[in-house]
């Protein structure tokens, strides 16, 4: 009989091999379930696994959806690692884009490159003003992180369809829900030609740089983690468990909303009612398969923006349904969460003792 034991201590092997164990499961469902639906697995996995990485064209797209990715997901670490459940990453990000679009849609062709940053910046503290709404009722009415930033998601999402259906629409736009293209000079430098890739991907990798400095170096992140995860102890020690709050909320609000200006300024170019586009809810699952650690999460995006063009080419060269892609993230998630047993017990082969459970 396979029983669990607990171990004396959480396995620092398992820890890491864990999220490889759940992707090779993932593969292995994903098999069977292109061939349950009568497609040809191996064609199922390149569309996955090999289509993203074939050329350097490729690879930019892959680096494209993984910029977003990994920004909102070094904020949500920085929540999860102070215990604070922000969920509604992708209603910041939606903000951070629609402030970043007010600000871009100020823009002529006299205007200079200034207005950039300013975009930017717009995006980051759209992003922080509807994480600090969450912190805010949380601070004051001890209302749940959980179901208030969620439901602001919806409430993001609302107003940017009034805002694409209303006064910002293009007038020439031939009566599409979407505002006019944003000015050259406003949108995102391209790190190569022929290719989407963007600054955004030099400013999230530095931002994975900055989060382990900030984590693992300085007092700063040790007093975010102690105050988040035990304001008993945080308080002895000095440190605030409300600081802790406002701090992981913000910081998470501004790296989704920064996430949301890049977007908007770069690969969109304009705000349209397709600006949600899941990133928020897909980057909590960057963030545990990366084990909340900033090299970690790096790669974990990659892996998660090789499923979403992956379901985009199944989509169109397999003629699956759109839903392929969050069939395999929720694949990845249920299957992490069910491996990470073995970080704090192991399997063992035998009948239970007496008196104690299998």
């Amino acid at each position: 009989m396979l029983r669990l034991e607990l171990r004396p201590q959480a396995s620092r092997l398992w820890t890491w091999a864990s999220p490889l164990l759940a992707l090779a499961i993932t593969v292995i469902l994903g098999i069977l379930l292109f061939a349950a639906l009568g497609k040809d697995p191996v064609r199922g996995l390149q569309m996955f696994f090999w289509e993203p990485l074939k050329s350097t064209y490729a690879v930019g797209e892959l680096m494209v959806k993984a910029t977003p990715l990994l920004l909102i997901a070094l904020g949500l670490a920085v929540c999860f690692r102070s215990n604070v459940w922000n969920i509604g990453a992708e209603g910041q990000f939606v903000i951070g884009a629609v402030c970043a679009g007010g600000v871009a849609l100020l823009a002529d062709k006299t205007t200079g490159g200034w207005i950039l940053p300013m975009v930017l910046l717009a995006g980051v503290f759209g992003g922080m003003l509807w994480a600090g709404l969450t912190a805010l009722l949380r601070d004051r009415f001890n209302a749940n992180e959980i179901l208030v930033s969620l439901m602001l998601v919806y409430v993001a999402i609302m107003v940017l369809s009034y805002l694409v259906y209303g006064p910002w629409k293009d007038p020439a736009g031939y009566n599409f829900p979407q505002t006019k293209t944003f000015e050259k000079v406003t949108q995102i430098p391209r790190l190569m030609s022929g290719s989407r890739v963007h600054l955004g991907l030099l400013i999230a990798l530095a931002g994975a740089a900055l989060l382990w400095v900030f984590l693992f170096r300085t007092r700063a992140g040790f007093a975010q983690q102690v105050g988040g995860l035990a304001p008993m102890a945080a308080r002895y020690a000095g440190f605030s468990s409300r600081q802790a709050l406002w701090t992981a909320l913000l910081v998470s609000g501004g790296a989704a909303g920064l996430a949301g200006a890049l977007e908007v300024s770069g690969p969109i170019g304009q705000l349209t009612p397709y600006v949600p586009a899941g990133y928020g809810f897909a980057a909590i699952i960057v963030a545990f398969v990366g084990r909340l650690h900033p090299l970690g999460m790096v790669l974990s995006a990659v892996l998660m923006s090789m499923f979403y063009i992956g379901g985009e080419l199944a989509q169109s060269r397999l003629g699956l349904p759109k839903s392929i892609t969050g069939v395999f993230q929720g694949l990845l998630l249920f299957c992490l969460l069910a491996c990470d047993t073995l970080v704090a017990y192991r399997l063992r082969w035998g009948t239970a003792r007496k008196g104690q459970g299998a």
